[in-house]
């Protein structure tokens, strides 16, 4: 007996949803924990060893509301640009949830 239509578009698409989720692509390096509501700092840079204090700061921002409408370029290059940097050396982000309602997520770079 054919397995109905619904089922193998289910099945695709329970597998889809499992293998973005064990991608880790929405994840940061480091994501402390989330609430209902959220405000925190925290690293996107792996390797802070041998990284010096800078004097400079630049900050990008994006911006989500309801989960359905998001826009702004929280990119590391827009974060330079706006603190007019030529040389990042870290790296952190500010994250913001209200409810779900209203996300908010700020790359912010060190550097020169």
């Amino acid at each position: 007996m054919a397995t109905p239509p619904f089922r193998k578009l289910a099945t695709l698409g329970a597998a889809t949803t499992a293998a973005l989720l064990a991608a880790g692509c929405l994840v940061a390096p480091f994501q402390p924990p989330t609430g209902i509501v959220s405000v925190y700092r925290a690293p996107l840079d792996l390797d802070m060893a041998q990284t010096p204090v800078a004097t400079k700061e630049g900050q990008a921002s994006a911006h989500c509301v309801l989960g359905l409408v998001a826009w702004g370029d929280a990119s590391a290059h827009a974060a330079a640009a706006n603190g007019h940097l030529k040389t990042i050396h870290s790296a952190d982000y500010d994250y913001l949830n209200i409810l779900g309602l209203y996300q908010k997520t700020t790359v912010i770079v060190q550097g020169e």
